[in-house]
């Protein structure tokens, strides 16, 4: 009875060792499989891998994207949001950019923002925030790049010049989508994701963004102008930081540095792990009170703004002129018209993508009389 116990007990632990070494060979080749399947894998495809393995929840993931409004072939190294990025990035809108008005008009000093400026100071702390909160990197960036490509020459003053002239009125925003859906490349546009289109229309305070990442941007544009504004104020002699409302600055900082520094770390404790991105109610009062004082004391100043009148003047007197003379538009100006887009729209596109010297020097032509150049 012992020998034939022994006996059975052997044979189970035999093949209790033979479904074990089963096991142990299926599990190699399963691993080998997947080895084999990331060498399969093209750049594009390992990233999106990795995005799904490290990004939250609540991250918009490349490879779940709505997609562009004409389908395209996927790029074997580069993610979706990254080839918005790059499309952006090379576009001539986006250069124009840094002969654009930020808040001075031609300010004596290399040193204050411009349009240009202003954008790569939203897409660094934006990225800053999506990292933080494993979020998006890359569509957070091409949505920040992009939010301002279809602002007017000499800033707010020019968007307010065109919105009272033109019927339809006129936003920077929904310009700037215009710009990478219709204007682009000579009228075919850059076809970028939706998600970055969203971004780009919505970033207005006013504006519902509908990914976390655009929330960002939208956050990261008000924490870049607040700050900026400030900084180039002080540089210009029209405010000292001393002025600045102290119960701001013992909450936030008195530099640009810390201000900055206690505001993005304030949106990454306030959001992380939730489905959205907000700072604590002390923080956004601080940036709502500081908003209010620069209007009082930097955007109304004659000293900073002086000069607006006469830019908005002669960018609504371009309005007319080429509106009346719509032949003397560039031809693919021209050809928008022909192919029934509204004439006052154009007219438009056209003085909205001047930079600032560009719009001056074709208000001196059209107004200005040869004898006067010499």
């Amino acid at each position: 009875m012992i020998r034939l116990w022994q006996g059975r007990k052997f044979r189970q632990e035999e093949r209790l060792a033979g479904t074990l070494q089963w096991q142990a060979m299926a599990q190699m080749m399963e691993n080998s499989c997947r080895e084999k399947e990331v060498e399969l894998m093209n750049v594009r495809e390992k990233l999106e891998a990795w995005e799904h393995s490290y990004l939250c929840e609540y991250a918009s993931f490349s490879d779940r994207s709505k997609g562009r409004m004409v389908s395209e072939p996927m790029c074997d190294v580069r993610t979706i949001y990254q080839r918005d990025r790059d499309r952006i990035l090379h576009s001539k809108s986006f250069r124009r950019l840094k002969q654009k008005t930020q808040v001075f008009l031609s300010p004596e000093g290399d040193h204050y923002r411009t349009r240009l400026t202003h954008t790569l100071e939203v897409s660094q702390t934006a990225r800053t925030i999506a990292r933080a909160l494993r979020l998006n990197e890359d569509l957070t960036e091409a949505i920040a790049l992009g939010h301002d490509l279809g602002h007017t020459p000499f800033g707010h003053a020019g968007e307010r010049a065109l919105n009272e002239v033109c019927a339809r009125g006129f936003k920077h925003n929904e310009q700037s989508l215009r710009v990478v859906d219709r204007l682009e490349k000579k009228g075919k546009g850059l076809n970028l994701t939706m998600e970055v289109r969203d971004g780009i229309l919505h970033h207005k305070t006013t504006g519902t963004p509908g990914t976390l990442e655009g929330k960002i941007v939208q956050l990261a544009d008000k924490i870049a102008y607040i700050n900026h504004d400030i900084d180039d104020a002080i540089r210009g002699g029209i405010l000292s930081e001393k002025e600045l409302p102290s119960a701001c600055t013992g909450l936030l900082g008195n530099c640009t540095r810390d201000r900055l520094n206690t505001i993005v770390h304030d949106v990454i404790a306030s959001s992380e792990g939730t489905d959205t991105v907000t700072c604590s109610p002390e923080i956004r009062q601080a940036m709502t009170d500081l908003r209010s004082f620069l209007f009082e004391t930097v955007y109304t100043n004659p000293v900073a703004k002086g000069e607006e009148g006469k830019a908005k003047r002669m960018l609504q007197e371009l309005f007319h002129y080429y509106h009346a003379y719509p032949e003397l538009l560039p031809e693919e100006f021209m050809f928008m018209i022909e192919q029934g887009e509204d004439r006052e729209m154009v007219v438009c596109d056209y003085i909205a993508g001047m930079t600032d010297h560009y719009a001056v020097l074709k208000f001196r032509e059209m107004f200005e009389p040869s004898s006067w150049k010499r």
